[in-house]
Order: structure tokens, then sequence, then C-alpha cells
């Protein structure tokens, strides 16, 4: 059942500069977030080793600080990597899973959702990375969810990225170790 509402949902998504035009009133914060991410060499050397199809679903909300802050970095490592397909789906959609999701009892976004190719649930992670966790405890930033466009060091948005890097690495071996995925590829 909660594979079929992911399909549904990933089908319903947008990739990510869909996403920004269906959004014009907040696409310009993630833009200038996005020429902060940076995608290194080590980065892409990991990137072509995934062997794997990958899929990932963000449900976000244009509007939202932390979206604002991580999407583009699951965007910019979804378009390093032809075997990732990043896709996102504003949390109020009618086809978001979010109520699937909830972090501590609330339907906090981003969460991305990692799926195999065939559709099935591998992992998910929410609301913000342990990088921008710390920073925001150093900061005492109060709200949960700045505005958009509230700045953020070159340096976290690096380790906010590493982080989505991190997390892609891990679901990449997830299913490159996989008995099920092993035995449909023959490897």
């Amino acid at each position: 059942m909660l594979n079929r509402t992911l399909a549904a949902a990933f089908d319903a998504a947008l990739p990510y500069e869909d996403y920004l035009t269906a959004s014009p009133a907040h696409a310009d914060a993630w833009r200038a977030v996005s020429e902060q991410v940076t995608i290194t060499p080590e980065h892409l050397t990991l990137l072509q080793r995934f062997a794997r199809e990958m899929r990932i679903l963000v449900i976000s909300g244009a509007w939202c600080g932390d979206c604002v802050r991580q999407g583009p970095a699951l965007a910019a490592i979804g378009a390093a990597c032809p075997r990732i397909d990043v896709r996102f789906i504003d949390r109020d959609h009618p086809a978001s899973p979010i109520d699937q999701f909830n972090i501590n009892e609330g339907a906090r976004v981003p969460v991305a959702i990692f799926m195999a190719e065939d559709g099935a649930l591998v992992s998910h992670l929410g609301d913000k990375t342990l990088s921008y966790y710390r920073w925001a405890a150093a900061q005492q930033l109060g709200p949960a969810c700045p505005l958009p466009g509230a700045p953020i060091p070159v340096d976290v948005v690096a380790s906010v990225t590493q982080d989505w890097m991190n997390e892609c690495e891990r679901v990449q071996l997830l299913l490159r170790l996989s008995p099920r995925l092993r035995a449909r590829h023959d490897d």
C-alpha cells in the first residue's frame, strides 16, 4: 500500500526547475542557495560509482526556509548523477504522503524519501540534517523555520550538502547490497 502511495506521489512530483517555476514567488530564494551549493570532484567520483537507480521524493514547501536551504543540495546531487531521479512535491499537494512521514508528530518539511528503482521504500530523512541542527543550535536561532532567504554561511551549505551526499551513499550501498536487487541484476 505504501509503495503505491509513494509511486503516485513520485509521479505527481516535479523536477527541481519545474517545482521552482510552479512557485515563482519563492524561486529566487531557492536559486540563491543553489548558487552556493558545490558538488566537489570527490562527490562526482562517488556519484559516478553508483550502480543502482535511486528515486528521491522530496516533500517540501516552496515557502519553507529549511526547504530553501536543503532542497538545492538534493537537486544538485541528482543533477550530478544520472542514476538519481530527484523530484519535489508540495507538502499540501493531494498526492503528498506527508501524513505517513510526520516528524516529531508534525508535518515538517523537507522530508526526503529514498526509493529503489521499483519504487520500494528504502529510507527517509527529514526536517534538517545533522550539520544544520548543529549550526542552528550554535546560533540559537529560535524559530523552527526561518523565512526563506535568511542567510546561511557557505560552510554550512557545504556541510548540509555533505550530509545529503552521505545519506545518498548510505542508501546506494543499501541498494547495492540488497539481496533482492542483487538477484534481479544478477550481480
